[in-house]
């Protein structure tokens, strides 16, 4: 496959602090990237590089084949970037905003009404061509951000938490724009905190903690690597300690946990776990409601990555 990123050994220090550590890696045509990691993981950092908008100390980035650097500007009309900052102008419409921003790279008024108004039936706008940034919701707000980010048609976007605190209507909606991107032939990087976003959207991951890359692959590949192969969610009143205890004993048990009336039995490894877990429940004569087994979800795996202690 085409290459368009290729990272080699890039370093960004602050103060003697290496916020992305001797980090390479590559994109390629067509793909949605995950780019995953807790707070102060050095993915800003990296996506700022990428974009030349730090200097960097070390290594080197080639975007679409050519070296990137802040007045590259063949290769930086090709790239849309959504921050997950809004920023549009409150005193022009929804269609004078995408329209502003569409023409920093197409002249062509023809072609830039064509683009404009595809970019608005993709985020779903249509309806609200007329209105004003301040008389949009906080959803239709994220939508028109995307559109003025990629109403240009980039062959490469950045987009930066595009779905945070926006309802499920909106989420739904921006989540198929991206695909429908990527089935037009954008490349993607895509960074968010909402695992079941990636487990969608993306085609492969890359988790950063403390600047450096800690895991990538696709979703199959990373969740392969939890220490967990099952989880056994049930729904259980009055479980004492001692059976607690019990659970824990079992074969291939890696944890289990009691909260609000909720059982979560973690399995290292072995089949039939769920089986033998039901017929204990029904020789203890224990009752309970619902009950279902799961992999490890890609939560599970970033979790155990970059560990479970709140980041600043």
């Amino acid at each position: 496959m085409k290459k368009i990123i290729e990272v080699k050994n890039l370093t960004k220090e602050y103060k003697g602090l290496k916020a992305v550590n001797d980090l390479s890696f590559e994109v390629y045509s067509g793909e949605i990237l995950g780019l995953l990691g807790p707070n102060g993981s050095g993915k800003s950092t990296t996506i700022n590089c990428l974009l030349s908008l730090l200097k960097f100390q070390t290594g080197s980035i080639q975007i679409f084949g050519m070296n990137m650097s802040p007045t590259a500007y063949e290769i930086k009309k090709q790239i849309g970037v959504v921050f997950q900052e809004v920023a549009v102008f409150q005193e022009l419409t929804v269609v004078q905003n995408i329209d502003y921003f569409c023409g920093l790279y197409v002249r062509d008024e023809k072609i830039r009404s064509k683009y404009v108004e595809e970019a608005i039936q993709l985020v779903g706008l249509d309806d609200f061509k007329k209105f004003y940034p301040k008389q949009l919701s906080g959803g239709l707000l994220r939508r028109l951000n995307i559109a003025c980010g990629i109403a240009h048609k980039p062959k490469l976007i950045f987009l930066d938490e595009p779905t945070v605190a926006v309802d499920p209507q909106s989420r739904n909606h921006i989540l198929d724009g991206i695909k429908q991107l990527r089935k037009e032939g954008a490349t993607i990087i895509y960074t968010t905190h909402y695992m079941e976003e990636v487990e969608i959207l993306c085609d492969r991951v890359i988790i950063l903690d403390k600047g450096k890359i800690i895991a990538s692959g696709t979703i199959e590949e990373l969740k392969q690597l939890a220490k967990i192969e099952e989880k056994v969610s049930v729904e259980i009143e009055q479980l004492g300690a001692e059976k607690l205890e019990e659970m824990k004993g079992f074969k291939n048990v890696d944890d289990v946990k009691y909260v609000d009336g909720i059982l979560v039995i973690t399995y290292q490894k072995g089949k039939n776990n769920l089986i033998h877990f039901i017929d204990y429940l029904k020789k203890e004569n224990l009752q309970y409601n619902k009950i279902y087994s799961e992999r490890p979800t890609l939560n599970d795996v970033f979790l155990e990555l970059t560990g479970k202690e709140l980041r600043d």
